[in-house]
């Protein structure tokens, strides 16, 4: 099959990561202008920064991803296995460490922008179902990919793991900041 015109590099993986890196300055653009914006409706400075910076990296890190994995595969068929840990046992490290990523930035930014979702056990509720709908996406979609289980479950242990690296900074801007450090705008 030969790939013709920009919409066939967006059906590659080389396609997908040039477009990525590509697009970093204008995810900085964005999350500049964000925060500007909230700025000038009174947000503090670290505040305004902090969400501008979690909406754009959640979005960022997890697009292009959700992306490749969209792509249509090659198994000759949709192939579905509900059995846990079955597919596990036959992944190379490389998989395993690509599901493991991909909703790690879901995991780590979401509780910093959302301060609902600032629990380990909600972070995990949240990778839990967007995996599940990936996964369903892929199976409805006759990508002719595999939707597993075990791709579930180490989506969803990647956006927990990444939830417990990142926890820190969402229990810092969880708690109140001085007065004199970030007036607000009544002071």
């Amino acid at each position: 099959m030969r790939l013709e015109g920009w919409h066939g590099w967006l059906g590659t993986f080389t396609g997908v990561a040039l477009l990525t890196v590509t697009a970093l300055p204008v995810a900085a653009l964005a999350a500049w202008a964000l925060t500007r914006r909230r700025r000038l409706a009174g947000a503090p400075a670290p505040r305004a920064r902090r969400i501008s910076l979690a909406e754009v990296g959640i979005v960022y890190g997890t697009v292009p991803v959700v992306w490749l994995i969209l792509l249509p595969g090659d198994e000759g068929g949709a192939v579905v296995n509900l059995v846990p840990l079955r597919d596990l046992l036959t992944m190379n490290t490389g998989q395993i460490v690509g599901n493991l990523l991909v909703f790690a930035a879901l995991g780590s930014l979401a509780p910093l922008r959302f301060a609902a979702l600032a629990s380990v056990r909600r972070v995990l509720a949240l990778g839990a179902g967007c995996s599940i709908l990936v996964e369903s996406a892929q199976y409805a979609l006759h990508l002719d990919r595999v939707s597993s289980v075990d791709d579930v479950l180490l989506n969803t242990a990647g956006a927990g793991l990444a939830a417990l690296t990142s926890r820190h900074w969402w229990r810092a801007a969880s708690s109140p900041l001085p007065a004199a450090c970030c007036p607000t705008a009544t002071q």
